[in-house]
């Protein structure tokens, strides 16, 4: 992994929807992006049922959506180094592209679980309530990390001063 977070990050266009992805062996959280990307919203947690199930559910997907790409979170070591769980994940990537033919971005996903349940806690969720969301929040918190990666830099602009004939005046200080 660079020192961007993100791998194959210009081979996914910069306009179109986006579909972010929190693998899981168990259950893979997804996330939308708007056609413009610039905000990434969770969709749902899909609870996987094997190979066959998971082609059926990614080409629905696809073809509602029509994604222009899909980001699928990496997990790395806290270092920034690939975990055994990196490997499985790429494949899972290599296993999407070769079924939809869309571009993957592989991004870091350090801490998208923890800071989606921390949002979820201070949501005042029941545990119940917080697992049903966790997979999809984090989708969406490492989406939105992405588009907010390739989001050019906005400058920095201050308000104009008013220019005014009048001078505030303080009754206070009259002299």
């Amino acid at each position: 992994m660079n020192s961007s977070q993100t791998d194959n990050l210009h081979n996914v266009p910069t306009s179109g929807c986006l579909i972010g992805i929190d693998y899981g062996t168990k259950r893979i959280g997804i996330a939308v992006s708007d056609y413009r990307q610039f905000l990434a919203s969770p969709l749902n947690n899909y609870q996987r049922n094997g190979i066959q199930a998971d082609e059926r559910y990614f080409k629905k997907l696809v073809a509602e959506y029509e994604p222009t790409g899909l980001v699928v979170g990496l997990p790395l070591h806290m270092n920034g180094s690939e975990s055994q769980k990196s490997g499985e994940v790429r494949q899972f990537g290599q296993w999407l592209f070769r079924m939809t033919a869309l571009p993957i971005a592989y991004h870091d996903e350090r801490c998208t679980s923890v800071q989606a349940e921390s949002l979820l806690l201070q949501a005042e969720m029941t545990s119940k309530q917080r697992k049903a969301r966790l997979d999809k929040v984090a989708a969406q918190i490492l989406l939105q990390a992405f588009l907010d990666l390739r989001r050019p830099p906005q400058p920095l602009t201050l308000d104009p001063v008013e220019d005014t004939d009048e001078v505030a005046h303080d009754s206070t200080t009259d002299f």
